[in-house]
């Protein structure tokens, strides 16, 4: 049983005010003055903790934030970025070089697919897709210049489960590291408990839960942090993807209530699920028994949160696909919206949207149906009301 509780650790740590503030401050600040010049070179050299010079490098807001997300992760450190793509790509340039190997899940989220495989190859970068759930078609990818395992807890969009630490041995055994997108599963699974040595998120998502601003986090080793934040040569500091104070602060109370939306999301979903099931529709959700990844997530997940938000179904065709979204959106069952995490559900057509980037062919290999509908489940108090306008839908559709 997975004991690790992220909703305590975060309720846990004291983070208050200058004056006494039940909210921490926000240091709306870019630079930072030093009472003494040695310091300030001190500081600059890495060598004093505890004082900020530039808000490119550290923020106190950003800070606070910085050190609830380690606290929820269980690492030692942690670094807020102004974006997911943000973070994801400099975790990945941080650990790599030119000539360098890396190793991805195939069905991973768009964006990051179009970075593997169209941006690194300028760096003399080659990246593997392979089927992440396939551990012999990972060690198989593995070569001596491989430095970077990378995959996503629950795979955007088709819903696979990684199984987190038979990966992370694969990437022991071999010396290279395994960085894990845990933007579908915040609370749900703790990647670095299991043995990730980097963690990345998506803010934007259920973590702000708000959808009011774009945001990003990496999560790992108090080493790794720092030398992404190093004044010369750290990936973090010198292409600068900072995130603004005023974001931080807002997110930071938003990450309070995490634990309550992530039951609420789960539990919304899995009774959506389990009615799709109920009328014949072609379903992914990990919440299922027949789902593949359903045991991998039950051995490490946190089983106070749920199977997740997230849910997918095959409406057989893009036509009938955009049809649905259509009548869901007039009959006020959500949005037709990319991004997730909202309180309100949101439904996009993945190959069309989120996933547009990966090529036909490839989406055809990943499983990916071209009228697969994935669903960011959201916060409905009604969620049978919610069905109910669903089937209705169902029952207005007219053949494409």
């Amino acid at each position: 049983m997975n004991t690790f509780d992220p909703a305590s650790r975060i309720q846990d740590l004291l983070q208050f005010g200058e004056f006494g503030d039940v909210n921490p401050s926000i240091t709306d600040s870019a630079t930072y003055t030093f009472m003494e010049a040695r310091s300030m070179s001190d500081t600059f050299d890495g060598t004093l903790e505890g004082c900020f010079l530039y808000s490119r490098h550290w923020n106190p807001s950003n800070k606070y934030l910085s050190d609830a997300l380690a606290a929820m992760e269980g690492t030692e450190a942690a670094w807020v970025t102004g974006s997911g793509m943000g973070a994801i790509t400099s975790a990945i340039l941080q650990l790599i070089g030119c000539g360098d190997h890396i190793v991805a899940c195939m069905t991973i989220y768009g964006g990051t697919f179009a970075f593997l495989k169209n941006y690194l190859p300028k760096f003399n970068v080659e990246v593997t897709f392979v089927d992440i759930t396939d551990l012999q078609a990972v060690k198989a990818a593995i070569r001596p210049n491989t430095k970077i395992i990378y995959t996503e807890t629950m795979t955007n969009p088709m819903l696979q489960i990684s199984d987190i630490p038979a990966l992370a041995k694969i990437a022991d055994d071999n010396n290279i590291k395994l960085v894990v997108d845990n933007t579908f599963t915040p609370m749900i699974v703790a990647p670095a408990i299991h043995g990730a040595h980097v963690v990345v998120y998506s803010m934007t998502k259920f973590i702000n839960g708000k959808n009011d601003c774009v945001a990003g986090a990496i999560c790992g080793k108090q080493e790794f942090i720092d030398a992404l934040c190093n004044v010369n040569d750290g990936t973090a500091m010198l292409l600068g993807p900072v995130l603004d104070p005023m974001r931080s602060s807002s997110i930071l109370k938003n990450i309070h209530t995490l634990h309550l939306r992530m039951k609420k999301h789960s539990e919304n979903a899995m009774y959506l699920a389990s009615h799709f099931k109920k009328i014949g529709l072609k379903i992914l959700y990990p919440g299922l028994p027949e789902h593949k990844g359903h045991d991998i997530l039950k051995k490490i997940m946190n089983p106070d949160f749920g199977f997740g938000g997230m849910i997918a179904i095959d409406m057989g065709t893009a036509g009938r696909a955009n049809q649905l979204m259509e009548l869901m959106e007039k009959a006020g069952v959500g949005y037709l919206a990319v991004s997730l995490g909202y309180f309100k559900t949101l439904f996009s057509n993945s190959g069309k949207s989120t996933s547009s980037e990966v090529p036909e062919e490839i989406q055809r290999e990943m499983g990916m149906s071209e009228g697969l509908v994935r669903f960011s489940v959201g916060l409905d108090h009604n969620i049978e009301r919610t069905f109910e306008k669903i089937e209705e839908c169902f029952s207005k559709m007219q053949d494409d």
